[in-house]
């Protein structure tokens, strides 16, 4: 088990939750995680040469906390650096943020695979 940093002790001492952590709570009971990620798996890299690419669940979290906040690719980026609560969600740490590049990339592996419609079935479906 990896120590915590300052930023998540401290973010774990606080009393309120926030409207976003609230939100996210929810997020995490009602979207079918694992049928989502059945849909994404074939299409998403898987490690070999190269980066090591980040994990499939961390960067779907990613891409539906952007759509649902209307975050750029930069205004993202700098989200998971800026608030613990949305790392938390991701199950990142400030040492693995993904920049904007991969986050774009990852949108675009959903396009051009024709993943949205897939996608928006398992959710109905749920």
């Amino acid at each position: 088990m990896s120590q915590i940093s300052f930023s998540d002790a401290e973010q774990a001492g606080k009393r309120k939750k926030t409207r976003r952590e609230v939100f996210l709570a929810e997020m995490e009971l009602v979207v079918p995680w694992k049928a989502l990620l059945k849909v994404i798996e074939p299409h998403y890299p898987v490690a070999g040469r190269g980066r090591r690419p980040y994990p499939l669940q961390a960067m779907l979290r990613v891409h539906l906390m952007q759509n649902w906040f209307a975050l750029s690719d930069p205004a993202m980026e700098e989200a998971l650096y800026e608030i613990a609560s949305l790392r938390t969600f991701a199950a990142l740490g400030l040492e693995a943020i993904p920049d904007e590049t991969t986050i774009l990339n990852f949108r675009h592996l959903l396009e051009a695979s024709d993943l949205a419609e897939d996608i928006f079935k398992q959710v109905n479906a749920h």
